[in-house]
């Protein structure tokens, strides 16, 4: 432990601390730009400068570390020089920043924003340079803006260090540098797997989700749709955050009687097509278990981030890859081909609506001719984020904190909390196993809670006895730059002919699960991830039903439509296939 003063307040650190992180502890801001929690600090912005009392030297307390040279040195954070040299950064770098703050979408969200807001600068005494770089929109999820680009290399870092996709990357020098796709190539052709963390890492306008609440309030108003919409589980624990209440906090009922208001003539929850899902790759796991010689393990298949990145980088894997639809699409498939005639609406009529915490599912609905499976155009017409959902209820005036709850429309509302747990990393894989469980075994499992699948380690493993020495070994793995751990132990136990280590494999894309999605609110850090993972465990354990086996209306489906998990039925409107993508498109 190091002991050491922050203007002039004690405080007692271990060794190998940053000052940043210290002051954080001592309740003091140090504003910084380039600097996010989830990234390696690399002191790129310069904002941060700090010094030690009695020395005209300056640091950068995100990557200076406290150590035995700073014991008993008085660290200044604040004071007149410190901040007019944190003002001249600003200036500098809003000279190479467009004015253009009002047609910004994060506008009132912005980091840089906030921080000229802070230091009151009203005017810059630097002649405005501005790089007239053309916007990129050429990706079916992501825009890039690259004139809006500080420079803080966030994108940069979490797509190459911490998803391990490599599709941004930095071109040129000084003021002319610009983030831009490998090779500058349009961000449509390169590697990018849409999961939009290079957007919700960012602190500017740079890179944003393509905004389409435009088409939905076109939807909305036309008198010959119909139009439907669904949520998906994370949603539910983060839009809270945009209305100022806590993240975590379940919003659940508020969010459908504000979708209502919004115009949706019918309010359905992707909870449940979860458990349908369920339902179908928990069938699909028992069935290779059973068969000798199947392809194990069984890798999910949820997250539409993780399906481009494995038919890009692991195709070999394609064989275990489940085939089962995600919650989104088994939902949109089952409004058009099952609600719509059983409603009486005709289904040409229907507009589907998702509401997403992820911005890879704008481009999953329209992936293939399999998210056609109910013969009305595409199952899913479009997406929009958290993010755009907020935006869409402040601009109808609605004030969501007052609204009663409401309940979702029937059959395809209800859920389990199986269906809910969806949103988090482990939740698929635990929402399997209370399923699978019973369809092998005939009986509930005696504990759900299945503890190894959860928290933010990022490969977990662990093992489930199924009786009659059935044992399950399964491994769970979230943020993609952990995957390869995973995979990798699998192909080298087949290359050597041996057991492979694993039968049940979840992968999600993003650190934490779809909680901390690309398209959910900014600002997202393993604090939040931990408080909105909580509000999924709260829905969960308050739920009637938390195997989505019991789900009534799960069974009801079965009944008047699909006939049995993994049926013909089953297969031609909840599964798909999956192709060798290249990494750039030609």
């Amino acid at each position: 432990m190091i002991n050491l003063k922050i203007n002039g307040n004690p405080i007692q650190v271990e060794d190998g601390t940053t000052i940043l992180e210290a002051a954080k502890k001592a309740n003091i801001k140090i504003p910084t730009l380039c600097y996010n929690p989830d990234l390696p600090a690399w002191a790129s912005c310069g904002i941060c400068i700090v010094r030690v009392a009695g020395s005209p030297k300056m640091v950068r307390a995100c990557t200076t570390p406290v150590d035995g040279g700073l014991e008993g040195k008085d660290i200044i954070t604040h004071d007149a020089e410190i901040i007019a040299t944190r003002r001249t950064v600003l200036e500098l770098i809003l000279s190479n920043h467009p004015n253009d703050c009002l047609q910004c979408p994060r506008n009132g969200n912005c980091e840089l924003q906030t921080l000229a807001a802070e230091f009151g600068i009203r005017q810059s005494p630097y002649k405005k340079v501005v790089n007239d770089i053309p916007v990129d929109d050429s990706n079916p999820a992501i825009v890039l803006c690259p004139e809006k680009c500080v420079r803080c290399g966030r994108c940069v870092k979490v797509c190459q260090e911490v998803q391990n996709v490599w599709a941004l990357e930095f071109l040129g020098r000084g003021i002319k540098g610009k983030i831009a796709s490998a090779a500058d190539a349009p961000l449509g052709d390169s590697p990018c797997i849409k999961c939009g963390q290079c957007a919700a890492h960012c602190p500017v306008g740079a890179i944003y989700e393509r905004d389409d609440t435009v088409k939905v309030w076109s939807a909305l108003q036309d008198a010959n749709k119909h139009p439907v919409v669904q949520i998906a589980p994370a949603v539910r624990v983060a839009l809270a955050e945009e209305f100022g209440l806590e993240p975590g906090t379940l919003f659940t009922k508020k969010i459908y009687a504000a979708l209502r208001r919004l115009g949706f003539k019918t309010v359905f929850d992707t909870n449940f097509s979860a458990d349908l899902t369920i339902m179908e790759e928990g069938s699909e796991l028992v069935k290779r278990l059973n068969e000798k010689g199947s392809t194990i393990p069984l890798i999910t298949s949820c997250c539409p981030a993780w399906v481009d990145y494995m038919e890009k980088y692991y195709a070999d894997m394609i064989p275990h890859f489940s085939t089962a639809k995600s919650p989104q699409q088994m939902m949109g498939a089952m409004i058009k081909a099952y609600w719509a005639g059983k409603a009486g609406v005709d289904p040409a009529k229907v507009y589907s609506v998702s509401v997403m915490p992820c911005t890879a599912k704008k481009w999953e609905s329209h992936r293939n001719d399999d998210m056609k499976s109910a013969g009305h155009g595409y199952d899913v017409d479009i997406v929009i984020t958290t993010r755009e959902l907020a935006r869409m209820i402040k601009q109808a005036g609605i004030e969501i904190l007052k609204l009663n709850d409401e309940e979702a429309d029937s059959p395809l509302g209800p859920y389990t909390g199986a269906g809910t747990i969806f949103g988090v990393t482990g939740g698929v894989l635990e929402a399997a196993v209370r399923s699978a469980y019973f369809l092998v075994t005939k009986k509930e499992l005696p504990d759900v809670n299945f503890k190894p699948a959860r928290g933010l380690e990022g490969v977990k493993e662990g093992e489930v006895d199924f009786g009659n020495g059935t044992k399950i070994r399964i491994a769970v793995a979230h943020q993609m730059g952990n995957i390869a751990a995973v995979l990798d132990k699998i192909r080298d136990a087949k290359k050597a002919g041996k057991e492979v280590p694993y039968h049940f494999v979840e992968v999600m894309a993003c650190r934490g699960g779809c909680i901390a999605g690309g398209g959910q609110p900014y600002g997202c850090t393993d604090e939040i991830r931990k408080q909105r993972t909580a509000g999924i465990y709260t829905d969960d354990e308050k739920s009637q039903y938390r195997c989505s086996h019991q789900n009534p209306c799960i069974n009801q489906v079965y009944k008047e439509f699909l006939g049995e998990p993994g049926g013909h039925k089953a297969h031609e409107l909840l599964h798909t296939k999956y192709v060798e993508l290249p990494l750039y498109n030609k």
